[in-house]
């Protein structure tokens, strides 16, 4: 189960996305965001190496969804998927990623869909978030590519007839899809709302 460890972040992850979110196509903003955290949730690594996070965060009015993974050593070939490095006060130097990128996060996302994982709350250890719905699976996928990083989000094909598209901006319209990904996060108001953050195109 997540372990959530009550440690100093230096620099810290909205420090990070502060620096990398406007080099992004998906990115709303003019200049450098402030950003503040609007929610996610965890999934468990079953190999327990690979910390993986759905993160929200608001800029003003605009809400953005990041999955990120944390790992001890560099992800193989994912060097343009770095978001940047972190010194955690307990476990060290953390390379923090794009989790798209990171086969560790698509297989668990893939897992998530069918029912052999359980999502965790984001802040607090060892409980499920019961907020969060996966919708649409099982699925099966034959492999698994980056096909596109727009202004509309993140697309991953999993196979000819089936796309999971990570929904970066999250005040953008909804297209069709078949399935998804809902979790909390702050809207506008910072109010409580239930948000689809990933979407199953098929």
């Amino acid at each position: 189960m997540s372990l959530i460890h009550r440690t100093t972040l230096t620099p810290s992850k909205l420090e990070l996305l502060t620096d990398w979110l406007p080099g992004q196509p998906w990115y709303r903003g003019a200049g450098a965001p402030e950003l503040a955290k609007a929610g996610g949730f965890r999934l468990d690594d079953p190999a327990n190496v690979v910390g993986i996070e759905f993160a929200a965060v608001a800029d003003g009015d605009v809400t953005y969804h990041v999955p990120m993974t944390y790992r001890s050593e560099p992800l193989e070939d994912g060097e343009q998927a770095l978001i940047g490095v972190t010194q955690h006060g307990v476990l060290g130097r953390r390379l923090v990623y794009d989790g798209v990128h990171d086969p560790v996060l698509v297989r668990t996302l893939v897992a998530l869909f069918n029912g052999e994982v359980r999502p965790q709350m984001q802040s607090v250890n060892h409980t499920v978030d019961e907020t969060v719905t996966a919708t649409g699976g099982p699925i099966e996928p034959e492999t698994w590519t980056v096909t596109a990083n727009t202004a509309d989000g993140t697309d991953l094909r999993l196979r000819p007839d089936l796309v999971l598209r990570i929904r970066r901006c999250l005040a953008d319209p909804l297209p069709a899809h078949v399935g998804g990904v809902t979790a909390t996060v702050l809207d506008s108001a910072r109010d409580e709302t239930q948000a689809p953050l990933i979407l199953l195109l098929g």
